[in-house]
């Protein structure tokens, strides 16, 4: 299904009913990034997922893109569903998005969760070195290639050394739809650019931060900082997990089903 967005298309799709839940994923990936998290929402929930604008099967129009435009684009996918308000789940680039929608749009936000996120500013603990230098290179890549070379950086340890069958299924998903070089580089210039963290404590609503503790993209202190600053939130710290900790730790998922239910 498609939804119209400031001069682009944009995929969805649904599964399941009930309450509406929002996926926003990250930067570079499609929707498909949720395929282990859609199924255990869904048996509770309408669960809605989408390719945002320069991924996947969405229209790539030039950048540089903001985070404020990404969230406007979550609102018309709303809108294109048919839902007014939803739960809203984002996964790293995905969780800045959805805090501005929040932040923008209260009244279409129930809940949220974050997941492998940050409030960005001058305080955001950035990554070593070796991953900031890989983040940078990744748009030049090959796209299997770089779905390959992102295994260190995505994953906690005991999934990389022990845990190969469960990566292979991620990278299988994460190939169907390649990441286009102009659409990740104008999304990474959003992610760069944001700042909430004088604004989320004007935030009202029951929020639940999600993080891995070996999260090398957006190391676990910016998680910290995140729960810090929106009055009442929740933190969940997922043990031995990296960046893409649902698939480290299923356990994750069942989490945040259960939050949401409740």
């Amino acid at each position: 299904m498609i939804a119209s967005a400031d001069g682009a298309q944009l995929y969805y799709e649904t599964e399941g009913a009930g309450e509406a839940v929002l996926l926003v994923m990250g930067l570079g990936m499609a929707a498909t990034g949720w395929w282990r998290t859609i199924p255990v929402l869904a048996q509770r929930f309408r669960v809605i997922s989408f390719d945002n604008r320069g991924s996947g099967r969405s229209e790539k129009p030039r950048g540089p893109y903001t985070v404020a435009q990404l969230a406007d684009d979550a609102a018309s996918v709303l809108d294109a569903a048919g839902e007014q308000s939803a739960h809203v789940y984002g996964l790293s680039m995905g969780g800045m998005i959805a805090q501005q929608l929040a932040l923008a749009r209260p009244g279409r936000v129930r809940s949220l969760v974050l997941g492998a996120s940050t409030p960005g500013g001058r305080d955001h603990v950035l990554p070593d070195r070796e991953t900031l230098g890989f983040l940078v290179r990744r748009a030049s890549m090959g796209h299997e290639e770089g779905v390959w070379a992102s295994v260190p950086y995505n994953y906690g340890l005991a999934t990389r050394t022990a845990n190969a069958r469960r990566l292979g299924e991620d990278i299988e998903q994460r190939l169907r739809y390649p990441p286009d070089a102009a659409g990740y580089r104008a999304q990474l210039a959003a992610a760069w650019g944001w700042d909430a963290t004088e604004r989320l404590h004007a935030l009202s609503l029951p929020a639940l931060v999600v993080h891995g503790d070996e999260d090398r993209i957006i190391p676990l202190e910016n998680g910290c900082r995140l729960a810090e600053a929106i009055p009442g939130a929740r933190f969940e710290q997922i043990a031995g997990a990296g960046h893409l900790y649902p698939t480290d730790e299923p356990k994750a998922d069942r989490a945040v089903l259960r939050f949401l239910a409740g």
